[in-house]
């Protein structure tokens, strides 16, 4: 719904010209590749590491695993994804990992996901044959049969994870020798493993590794060597022979043979195909993207609670070898609003309505909203540095815990309200338990909006009078009045649509510079990308003269090479030094809020250039250096991948429009 805007609006002046930031980021030298298999997008130097684009994604919806091209798992945190990891060789070389591919190659000829699943297929080329190997965590039947789950508050589905980690390899061309090392280094890479054999054979071992992390083993037809913290095996394999690996850290039995194995894999398929096909995808060349983000975000939740987590990692860098290194494994409830637009748009409602009842968890009991939580709830995440990691690519401080966790950021309340609207709208009703949890969060909206906070990029500089969170408070009075409405509650209506007018008001006065731009705090002409939010919440109808004037200086002025960055750091106390990139989430809002504002040419022609930047996968990290199109930041982005979801549906849904009104207008014609 929009809300009818102020008839006066500022004049817009001539546009400033863009200003260049000091390139800092250092550029590709051209056919270089590091030597575990990235892609050519390596540096002035030879990386040890793969480009972060390079991770293929896997997860049960209960833990996750980023596998190289090598054939390695480089991070994998069990038994949450924000657990301390077990093989974390993703932020120092030396910190474990899990890799199976033929000895002495380190580079695939090919790597997909097996269509409609979250399963990693990779195919090896040697100088002697041809290896397909096969990755998943591995979905089974419900198994909390004879008691209940002491994890999941959610309704039990017919799937479960079964916390295995299945690898499949068959050899279907000549001679190949197969290497298989499992070097888990628990807690962060602080601890050791304690290997042993379970029993007389080889094919069964057993790594303790300590009160962080539950034990594994490995289960395989293959034969174990126990080599310090390693264990090792290795083959000859001829055309036509199969092998299998399986991880395993909970109460479900491994596969014991390759029957077992295939069977395994073959209902981890189904589960994932069976799920994909539930949504409802348009028919159009653009679908693989909708399709893969959406499986990419189902990976991203954490079924036991419904929660979504930001991303799979920790201090991936959003600058190369800069401080700019976070701890995404948590879920912030800012992502609610996109995450419940995306899912129902895309008709996945069961997963909207499990990430809606973790919201709905956390505002329980009268508590203090805050920015983001565990994925089980967790109210403390406090922050520390790893000091023995040497980082990716040696960016430094590695971080786990979030100290943003306790930030005072005014934008919380109005992603709560736009969630329990947008869940509301989908049922026509309001659920009658959310009623006084609503009033809670629409009075504390009410009494701080007028406060300068940290804003909606979580600033560690000074506080400011940051324009997006005024915008917020007023979706939050905003839907709140028009929930109020809907629940009888006219008085509360009245009084919240007359503080909301307010908000307007002063926003309008104070957040919009003599151009007629939105800034990104009152009285300075900052821009921020976070303004482009204004359309898209309709705060004003998208044919104001203000919203365009706003759009069209972010698409001119705040981006580098087309791609929108969030602020310019030199004219914003974020608190840190170093430069960023282009955040990958603003340049799709750009796509949306150019459609919406009709420029749906300009708009496709982005969305298209956005999505050549997709890696071989089809995933996102957080940023884009738009020089190199190398991707920065945490991997992969829920945020990212939702706000794709919406700049895509925006552009087809204007081009069928377009479509339609030019058939009526050829029929009105005739």
């Amino acid at each position: 719904m929009t809300t009818d805007s102020p008839e006066a609006a500022a004049p817009q002046a001539a546009r400033r010209r863009p200003q260049k930031r000091a390139d800092t980021l250092k550029r590709p030298v051209k056919g270089h590749t590091s030597s575990d298999g990235a892609s050519p997008q390596a540096w002035d130097w030879r990386s040890k590491f793969p480009s972060i684009a390079d991770y293929g994604f896997l997860s049960d919806c209960e833990a996750n695993a980023l596998i190289a091209p090598s054939g390695a798992v480089e991070w994998m945190c069990i038994p949450r994804p924000d657990s301390a990891s077990i093989f974390s060789a993703l932020l120092d070389r030396g910190a474990g990992r899990f890799r199976l591919s033929p000895y002495g190659v380190r580079v695939p000829v090919a790597r997909r996901y097996v269509p409609g699943t979250l399963i990693l297929e990779t195919t090896w080329q040697t100088p002697t044959g041809w290896l397909v190997v096969r990755d998943a965590m591995v979905m089974g039947p419900w198994h909390d049969v004879d008691k209940r789950s002491g994890t999941h508050r959610r309704t039990p589905t017919d799937n479960d994870a079964e916390h295995i980690l299945l690898r499949t390899v068959k050899c279907v061309s000549g001679t190949v020798d197969l290497e298989v090392m499992c070097e888990p280094r628990p807690n962060y890479a602080r601890n050791e493993p304690a290997w042993s054999y379970d029993n007389s054979g080889y094919s069964n071992v057993t790594a303790k590794l300590g009160k962080h992390n539950p034990d594994i083993s490995l289960t395989s037809d293959l034969r174990f060597g126990l080599e310090g913290r390693r264990a090792i095996a290795r083959t000859r394999m001829t055309e036509g022979t199969t092998h299998f690996v399986a991880m395993s850290w909970g109460s479900q039995p491994a596969p014991t043979n390759w029957n077992e194995a295939v069977e395994a894999m073959w209902r981890t398929e189904q589960y994932w195909r069976d799920w994909i096909t539930q949504g409802k995808f348009p028919d159009h060349p653009w679908r693989i993207y909708l399709q893969r983000s959406a499986l990419t975000l189902k990976g991203l939740t954490y079924s036991p609670t419904g929660a979504l987590i930001a991303a799979a990692t920790t201090s991936l860098p959003e600058t190369p070898g800069g401080e700019r290194n976070w701890d995404y494994r948590y879920s912030w409830i800012r992502d609610s609003t996109f995450a419940l637009w995306g899912l129902y748009t895309l008709g996945l409602d069961r997963e909207a309505n499990d990430f809606f009842a973790f919201i709905h968890d956390v505002c329980r009991d009268n508590k203090q909203l805050q920015i983001m939580y565990g994925v089980g709830g967790e109210e403390t995440l406090e922050e520390a540095e790893l000091a023995h990691l040497s980082g990716y690519e040696g960016a430094r401080p590695v971080r786990v815990g979030n100290g943003a966790y306790n930030q005072k950021q005014h934008d919380v309340w109005g992603a709560v309200l736009d969630s329990v609207y947008l869940h509301t709208r989908s049922r026509e009703q309001l659920p009658e338990s959310l009623w006084p949890i609503l009033k809670r969060q629409v009075e504390e909206a009410a009494k701080h909006w007028h406060k300068p906070d940290r804003g909606i990029w979580e600033v560690r500089g000074e506080p400011q009078h940051f324009t997006s969170s005024k915008l917020m408070c007023w979706v939050a009075m905003d839907r709140g009045a028009k929930l109020a409405r809907l629940y009888d509650e006219h008085d509360y209506a009245e009084q919240w649509q007359k503080i909301a007018d307010e908000i307007r008001a002063d926003i309008l006065a104070k957040g919009v510079d003599d151009r007629g731009v939105f800034t990104q705090r009152y009285g300075d002409p900052a821009l921020d990308a976070s303004l482009l939010l204004v359309p898209l919440l309709r705060f004003l109808p998208p044919d104001h003269e203000n919203v365009r004037a706003t759009v069209l200086a972010i698409a001119d002025e705040l981006t580098e090479d087309g791609l929108v960055l969030r602020y310019r750091v030199d004219e914003t106390d974020d608190g840190l030094a170093g430069e960023e990139g282009t955040f990958t989430i603003c340049s799709f809002w750009l796509v949306s809020a150019l459609v919406e504002i009709g420029e749906l040419e300009r708009a496709k022609a982005l969305c298209e250039r956005l999505l050549s930047f997709a890696s071989s996968l089809n995933l996102y990290a957080e940023e884009i250096d738009p020089s190199s199109g190398r991707h920065l930041g945490n991997f992969p982005q829920a945020f990212t991948h939702l706000a794709l979801i919406n700049a895509v549906m925006h552009v087809i849904r204007a081009e069928q429009g377009e479509r339609q009104n030019h058939v009526f207008a050829d029929a009105e014609g005739v």
